[in-house]
């Protein structure tokens, strides 16, 4: 399942899992849905949930200090560059930043945003950069890291409580995550040697799955605080 079962939640944890309900939400939603397999879909809307804690940890408030529509988009969209449906022609980080962007642009978002997003989504693998490149990269970065539970990154653990956690992967199911993941990734980037450029980190799961059989990191995941 998919989607959130908010019969099952108590309010708090319903204001938790709400997703913004605009027009250009709803059309990511529509996007990505078709084309991503429901564990992917699921851990790219995790990490918008997630992201949200993170920045209220840091003291950040939609609006003000960041456009939680294009938080949403950035986050939803981040794994778009392994979409089954995508020409899988370059590396998939900027793949997917390429079609976001573009997606964005052709529903009336300034080019200026549709920039912004493009940056979070290209850089969200790049840790040391993606902090240095505005709020919005922070957000995607730190969000997705703690959809893996610890081996991105441990800095804010603690912005999520078990409570929270349990809320989240009621609503969004992790689905062996990991797996389904890193399966896509190299899917992609086996398809062109364009995909997986030495030490990049499509190119280090390729070689790494096709020499040993699974990459670093799902073995580190063995240790996540939210498993696979």
């Amino acid at each position: 399942m998919t989607g959130p079962t908010h019969e099952a939640t108590t309010e708090g944890s319903a204001d938790l899992i709400t997703l913004p309900s605009t027009p250009l939400a709803e059309a990511v939603v529509e996007l990505i849905r078709p084309v991503e397999t429901p564990s992917v879909f699921n851990h790219s809307v995790r990490s918008y949930l997630f992201a949200r804690l993170v920045a209220g940890r840091l003291g950040l408030s939609a609006g003000s200090d960041y456009n939680d529509d294009l938080l949403f988009c950035a986050c939803a969209m981040h794994d778009l560059g392994v979409a089954t449906d995508g020409p899988h022609s370059q590396r998939f980080e900027v793949e997917g930043a390429d079609r976001a962007a573009e997606f964005l642009v052709e529903r009336g978002v300034p080019t200026s945003e549709a920039d912004q997003v493009w940056q979070a989504i290209a850089l969200h693998t790049s840790p040391g950069i993606a902090e240095r490149r505005g709020t919005l990269c922070v957000l995607v970065r730190e969000g997705v890291a703690l959809d893996f539970g610890g081996p991105l990154g441990t800095d804010h653990l603690e912005a999520v409580t078990d409570e929270q956690a349990d809320a989240v992967h009621a609503a969004y199911p992790r689905l062996e995550m990991i797996r389904s993941l890193t399966d896509a990734i190299v899917a992609q980037a086996a398809k062109n040697p364009k995909n997986a450029p030495r030490y990049a980190i499509p190119g280090e799961f390729l070689r790494e799955r096709e020499t040993f059989g699974r990459t670093r990191l799902e073995h580190a995941c063995r240790s996540s605080r939210w498993g696979s």
